[in-house]
């Protein structure tokens, strides 16, 4: 199991920097404009936030903590902001990550929703819960990305399994 949540985090990673690359080519006004993702996230910027907001909230809710509210995406008002935290979202991550254990991943977590509902899961159920959660995100920032000329590029993971084969310079 360890080996599986390492492998899907490290997809999860280089998936997300595809994404925030391709979103280096947009303008302050096309990153910030709504475009119809969601109505809960009307922008590319809102619906990247909301991402890495889960990832942030999952990792703290598997150590024992429950946050009561998500990110909010007016505090990056650009890319930028947006990236800097998340390099530090991802290196707690990784960190993380590289700790567990098979036994403490199977270990059952309690928490509470962001409303202060109870809840409880294997820590690896809820890991791979994360990683799931955003890869509906970064398809709904893709399909924006793509409409707007600056497509990721393939986000699959056999192809992120292929480059790593071919040491691509893949963490």
């Amino acid at each position: 199991m360890k080996e599986y949540i390492q492998f899907i985090y490290a997809y999860n990673a280089w998936a997300n920097r595809r994404i925030l690359a391709a979103c280096e080519k947009l303008s302050a006004a096309e990153f910030l404009a709504g475009q119809g993702s969601s109505t809960a996230n009307p922008s590319i910027r809102d619906t990247l936030t909301h991402q890495l907001s889960a990832q942030e909230l999952w990792l703290a809710r598997c150590n024992g903590v429950s946050p009561t509210r998500l990110l909010d995406p007016q505090d990056f008002g650009t890319l930028a902001s947006l990236c800097q935290y998340w390099d530090e979202v991802e290196q707690h991550t990784r960190a993380y990550t590289q700790t567990l254990e098979d036994d403490l991943l199977a270990q059952e977590v309690a928490y509470k929703t962001t409303k202060g509902i109870p809840y409880t899961g294997a820590r690896w159920q809820l890991l791979a819960h994360q990683v799931n959660h955003a890869t509906q995100h970064r398809a709904e920032v893709a399909l924006l990305l793509t409409r707007l000329n600056h497509s990721p590029g393939d986000l699959d993971m056999l192809v992120y399994m292929r480059e790593k084969a071919l040491g691509r310079g893949i963490d």
